[in-house]
Parts: C-alpha cells; structure tokens; sequence
C-alpha cells in the first residue's frame, strides 16, 4: 500500500498501519515541525518527507491507495468558543486537504478533526467530503477522553467498539522523578472524582485540575510550558503526567518521542491521534482488494 499523509505530525498514522497489520511500501508525509519530523524519521526512517501541505501537487500521487490527515483544529475547537474562527482561522487548512483528495483520487481518505467544532463547520465538511462523520471516543481504546469526528469511506459498517476499562492508574510510572510533582498546596475534593483537587497556582481553572488516578484522564492538548500539562494525584501529591504516560495515553509505543524535550514532546503527543483508534478503523480496509488494482 502507498500512503499519503497530510498534516502527519509524529506519524500516529504509521504506527496504526503497522497495528492493522497493513504493509506499507512507501509513506509520504506533508509536515513542517522539525521536531515532528525528527521523531517520525527516528521511528519510521523510509518515511518520504515532502514539506507544506500547501505545496503539495495532489497529481503527483494520483490514484495512491490512501489518503489521511487530520488538518489544525484550533479555530474549530470549543476550547476557543469566545475566539474559534471555525474554518476560517488556523483551521482553514483543511480545505487543503480537500484539494489534495480531489487531486489525488484516493481508492480511500479518512479525515480527523474535534467533536466539539460547530453543526455549520461539521456539515460543511461532510459536504465537501461527501460522507458523514464517524464519533469515536478514544475513551473505547484507551484511558483518555477524546471525543472525535472521522469522516471516511472506508468500509468501516457497523461501529463495535471494544470496551475499555482501563483509567489513569493503569498507566503510571511506578517512578518518577520529583521534578515533575507541584510543591504548593492543593485542595482535595475527594479521589473519587475525577477532577480530584485543585492546584494553588495562578491562571486559568483548568491548569489548576488534578485528576484522580481512578478515572480517565480529560482530552490531551498541546503544551506550552506553564503547567499545561494533564496532573494526577498521586498518595495525596499532585504530579504532572510524564511524557510517557502521555505516550501510553495515545497508545504510542512507550519512547517513541523520546529524543526532544520534553515541553515538545507533550506538544507532538497533544497534536496526534489515538492509534488504536486509527487502526480500528484502517482495519476495515479491504487490502488484498488494494494489492490487487496497484
């Protein structure tokens, strides 16, 4: 199988073809962030790295057996609801997918992006993709909660997802280093809940969250330092989760971002898809079919 990935960030896209149990002959992979790059080529060195999706000419990879890309959702999100500028922010980028899809003509697409995005922007979409969206909790796969949208046609038919009972707890370092725990003072709330406590550090409420252990952890996002990253409590000390506990998250191999700091590899991991999410899906893709026609 070839494979064009647009916006293909730490190549989560790879890692579930290899689950799906799909043989991949070449890999194509529009990205920009260098360290993005440095982790996909450190994992997956036959990648083909082809630079901006903007400079991609979709009839170079004409006829290719499958297209994926999950464009920026910053605009789209409802982390942004008082700013989101819907398909016309950061987000716009998407309608560079739809321009490669109509110039490459893919035997199949699959396309990713955030529940929480409007009716206007999901039904534009599903418009310009001409199929309806697929939700996926990643909550099915893996102790995360990530509600998202999956448009596709691959022949995914009746949703079946597995039951997953894991939470945070199950995911944990046994060891951690003590940078990572918070020094100031919290209050508790009770571990069963999941947001546990709350951290007496300044800025927004929901930096200020620390989650029980004995529940999922709330939707992983980009990190830009200043104490961003997901927290648990731990034996009545909060922590802010490991970069490999953010990997398990993802259900990533563990280290597979190891190599760059840290602060960029909660950024990678926040921007990527669920793996096993993704091979759930691209298991349903009818590869003898695919050997056959290439």
């Amino acid at each position: 199988m070839e494979v064009l990935s647009l916006f293909d960030g730490i190549s989560c896209g790879q890692v579930a073809l290899q689950r799906a149990g799909i043989d991949v002959h070449k890999y194509y992979a529009s990205e920009i962030e260098k360290n993005a790059i440095k982790i996909t080529q450190k994992n997956f060195p036959n990648t083909i790295q082809i630079g901006d999706v903007t400079q991609v000419k979709g009839s170079q990879y004409k006829g290719i057996d499958l297209l994926i890309g999950g464009s920026p959702c910053q605009s789209l999100s409802i982390t942004q609801s008082q700013i989101r500028q819907h398909l016309f922010g950061k987000s716009k980028l998407f309608f560079e997918y739809i321009r490669v899809l109509e110039e490459s003509q893919p035997k199949y697409f699959l396309f990713e992006n955030v529940a929480s995005m409007t009716k206007e922007s999901k039904d534009t979409i599903s418009e310009l993709l001409g199929c309806e969206p697929i939700f996926i909790n990643s909550n099915s796969f893996v102790p995360q909660e990530r509600p998202r949208l999956y448009w596709t046609n691959i022949p995914v038919g009746n949703i079946n997802l597995p039951e997953c009972d894991l939470v945070l707890e199950n995911i944990l370092e046994p060891n951690v280093e003590e940078k990572f725990y918070y020094t100031c003072g919290h209050d508790f709330l009770g571990i069963d809940k999941s947001v546990c406590a709350i951290l007496h550090i300044n800025g927004h409420d929901i930096l200020k969250r620390v989650h029980s252990p004995k529940f999922k952890c709330h939707t992983l996002t980009t990190c830009g330092g200043g104490n961003t990253q997901k927290k648990v409590l731990i034996n009545n000390r909060p922590r802010k989760l490991t970069p490999l506990e953010y990997e398990r998250l993802q259900g990533l191999p563990d280290n597979y971002t190891q190599g760059i700091s840290n602060t960029a590899r909660y950024t990678a991991i926040g921007n990527g898809w669920t793996v096993d999410v993704i091979a759930y899906i691209l298991s349903n893709v009818e590869v003898k079919k695919v050997q056959e026609t290439a």
